[in-house]
């Protein structure tokens, strides 16, 4: 990796105040994407042998709010600490607003941050707090103070700028957290789950209120959590990672209803997996016909990892199987015992054992006048284009 001095630095990523012409000296990292904020090309991070980020690519749209989701050890957060600069990569390029930031100091990334410990200065007020990174970049007294007054409105906490964060609730600290982070307008905000610490009530609150103030400001927002469900709440498209590597990137219904690989279709939401082997794929449709131990064929969307002869798993949505206790001319029906039968308000969640492969399988439907009956025999049901077929070990 190159030697950067100070003056290369500064010629590389425009500081406060100058005004030197933007180049893009490759244009394969950087040719002609719309409103593009953010680039990452063949990044990666090794730790002696091991990799924490294997080369990876991404491009971050202006406004777009995108979450890098995945279990510990994915790479998520390497990724995000490498995108603020507080980690150093090993290689590869990052590029913020078309500017190469891949060695530049944290400082002149023009980013937010927002962290899970909040990082609030507990010597100083929520206005100082506010004010630390207008104050840093040289803004005046009665400017700096127009601004934070300006957020505070905003984020619906006004005349609280003398207060100190400890007399602030957990719900405040997180708002003034996210002022700080946003008030300088920076190119980027990160944010590192922000809401972990939060109680589920207040979580999906701020969830909301995060999600709206993105949208009103038009921020670019790169956002680390491992939960699901805030992922799939708040993202316009999600980053989905797993050993050190993107798995699937796109909007939330793509990886919940496409998923590209059995990992994240196990990984989002609940999922029904049934195995068996592939036994043929018709031209025409695209659909596979998948042969259970017990010899029962099931029909299914095939994925690029499934082959045919070899062994294969079905994965079918709990709200896509239908439990009924008469048999009909459905593309895939199983025979099985219902083993319980929950009434969650408006929807109803069914356990069924199939009788032939002994499988375990869960429905969820809207709540009907009568539900199944324990212990009683029915068939589960569901649609060849509701279900996709993997390659066994494809996770």
């Amino acid at each position: 990796m190159e030697t950067l001095n100070q003056s290369t630095l500064d010629d590389r990523f425009d500081m406060p105040g100058t005004h030197k012409a933007s180049t893009t000296p490759d244009h394969r990292v950087s040719a002609g994407i719309g409103n593009e904020k953010l680039r990452i090309a063949g990044l990666s991070k090794r730790y002696g042998d091991t990799y924490a980020l294997t080369a990876t690519d991404l491009v971050v749209q202006q406004g777009e709010f995108v979450t890098l989701l995945g279990p510990s050890g994915s790479g998520k957060t390497t990724l995000l600490m490498m995108i603020a600069g507080l980690t150093q990569p090993t290689s590869g390029q990052i590029w913020i607003e078309r500017k190469d930031a891949t060695l530049a100091p944290p400082h002149r990334r023009d980013i937010g941050m927002m962290f899970q410990s909040y990082a609030l200065f507990p010597h100083m007020t929520v206005a100082e707090n506010i004010g630390f990174p207008l104050r840093m970049r040289g803004m005046r007294a009665e400017q700096v103070k127009h601004e934070v007054d300006t957020i505070l409105a905003l984020i619906k906490l006004p005349g609280i700028q003398h207060r100190f964060p400890t007399q602030l609730s957990g719900g405040q600290q997180q708002r003034v957290a996210l002022a700080r982070a946003i008030v300088h307008k920076p190119s980027i905000v990160l944010m590192d789950e922000p809401l972990a610490a939060l109680d589920k009530a207040l979580r999906t609150h701020m969830q909301a209120e995060i999600r709206q103030l993105q949208k009103a400001l038009g921020i670019t927002v790169v956002y680390v959590t491992h939960d699901q469900e805030e992922a799939m709440t708040m993202s316009d498209r999600i980053c989905l990672m797993n050993n050190a590597a993107i798995e699937q990137v796109g909007p939330p219904e793509d990886l919940y209803f496409s998923p590209r690989t059995l990992f994240a279709g196990q990984f989002l939401g609940e999922s029904n997996c049934l195995r068996g082997t592939l036994q043929g794929i018709d031209a025409g449709s695209g659909i596979g016909k998948l042969q259970l131990a017990s010899g029962v064929t099931l029909s299914g969307r095939v994925s690029e990892s499934a082959k045919v002869g070899t062994n294969a798993v079905l994965l079918v949505r709990p709200e896509s199987v239908r439990v009924n206790g008469s048999s009909t001319a459905a593309t895939n029906q199983l025979g099985c015992t219902v083993d319980e039968c929950t009434v969650m308000g408006s929807l109803s969640r069914t356990r069924v054992t199939t009788l032939d492969d002994q499988v375990g399988m869960i429905a969820v439907a809207l709540t009907q006048a009568v539900k199944p009956a324990t212990g009683g025999t029915a068939f589960a049901m569901f649609d060849a284009n509701d279900a996709i077929i993997f390659g066994d070990g494809h996770v």
